[in-house]
């Protein structure tokens, strides 16, 4: 370590140590926002759609819907998420203090723009929300680079969902003839996101717990050359769904991903780890990723299979439980508490898991269709208005060992 390195983790350690807990580590604040506003951007969908509520937003409301959640929820989720991983990676001090305060302040600014940008104008939107991922990329490439650690596509990966996040900007304004393009393409990237990072801490977690409790199963293995495979053709359907989403050999290549996803999954030892929600909850899911690429692919091949259905499979499927699985987890390990699942954070699991399912279900025409959707907001949102009941109080405390 360089002389100038000692100067900046000292005054990264000194940062932290002044800082309030709520803004020592980068899942304290974004782990709140992020479902909050969760919460706060279904209501006012729900109430848009249903109720009639004039949405102040240059974005038709349910392009401003799918935006909010896929550009500004899980995007919070993800600066929670790499910001705490990050010190691990690089074993650098975390980023604290005020320069956290600003990150998580740029992004509360682009959630306000975008809702108003009917009167404020879709520019100043545009460069306030995308901005927010500009500067997080950064961020992580300064990190990574700085450690020379191998983590270096993952800032790539956020550049990427800034890029869509332009162009979601773009399609809403009219500028692209294809205005689903940026939702697609930003959608494509989460999704490759949780199946490198999901790969990487769902056998790590499942194995850790096997050989704590002496669980007599054949223990998952790290990563090989089979998955590698797997997320290269996970990669190249999804850029042909971004390009082409119609195209026949667009939804084989999807279905073909599917299926490899879930034979991946299933190596990764799941049922052994059933006793343990914590764990559970990852394998769950996860399941989401294959079964909405399946489904999207069945879609694409003209089976009469509700395109929606393979896009909530993915969004409050994957996406959502995925979330869930990660802060609930985060939170316990990074504030000093025990990775146990109590009765309320075992709720949660279940009702995202029956919002999401019933989201998925709702276009086959099991049951009404509109009684579905606001069954499946309810189910979904409770889980997240019961996550900040449950943990947003602890994000505002120290660590118990700091107490």
């Amino acid at each position: 370590m360089t002389a100038q390195d000692e100067r900046l983790f000292a005054h990264r350690r000194a940062r932290i140590a002044a800082s309030p807990p709520f803004f020592r580590s980068g899942f304290r604040p974004f782990f709140l926002l992020g479902p909050a506003w969760a919460v706060i951007a279904l209501a006012l969908w729900l109430m848009a759609a249903v109720g009639g509520l004039a949405l102040p937003s240059a974005f038709e409301p349910l392009v401003w819907h799918r935006h909010e959640m896929l550009f500004g929820f899980v995007g919070a989720i993800v600066a929670g998420f790499l910001l705490t991983a990050i010190p691990n990676w690089t074993g650098r001090p975390a980023i604290a203090g005020l320069p956290l305060a600003a990150l998580a302040g740029l992004w509360a600014a682009g959630r306000v723009a975008v809702l108003v940008s009917a009167w404020t104008g879709p520019a100043a939107a545009a460069v306030l929300d995308v901005g927010f991922y500009v500067g997080l990329a950064g961020l992580v490439a300064w990190e990574v680079l700085a450690s020379r650690n191998r983590n270096l596509p993952i800032a790539g990966l956020v550049l990427l969902l800034g890029v869509s996040n332009a162009a979601d900007h773009a399609g809403a304004a009219g500028l692209l003839r294809d205005g689903d393009l940026g939702m697609r393409a930003g959608l494509c990237v989460v999704v490759m996101m949780i199946s490198v990072i999901g790969g990487r801490i769902i056998p790590a977690f499942t194995r850790n717990w096997m050989v704590k409790q002496g669980v007599a199963r054949r223990l998952p293995e790290p990563s090989t050359p089979f998955d590698l495979a797997v997320l290269a053709a996970t990669a190249a359907c999804l850029l042909a769904w971004t390009a082409a989403p119609d195209w026949a050999p667009t939804g084989w290549m999807l279905a073909v991903a599917g299926c490899l996803q879930a034979l991946r999954l299933s190596r990764w030892g799941g049922l052994g780890a059933a006793r343990d929600p914590l764990v559970l909850i990852l394998h769950v899911g996860y399941l989401w990723v294959p079964a909405g690429l399946l489904l999207l692919g069945a879609s694409v091949l003209g089976a009469s299979i509700p395109r929606s259905a393979a896009i909530h499979a993915l969004t409050a499927g994957a996406m959502g439980t995925m979330v869930l699985a990660v802060m609930t987890r985060a939170i316990l390990g990074h504030t000093g508490r025990e990775l146990v699942a109590d009765l309320p954070t075992t709720l949660i699991f279940g009702l995202v898991t029956v919002g999401a399912a019933v989201r998925v279900a709702a276009p086959f025409g099991f049951f009404d269709y509109a009684v579905g959707v606001e069954a499946a907001a309810v189910a979904w949102a409770g889980a997240f208005v019961l996550f900040l009941a449950r943990f947003g109080p602890v994000l505002f405390r120290p660590r118990l060992d700091e107490a």
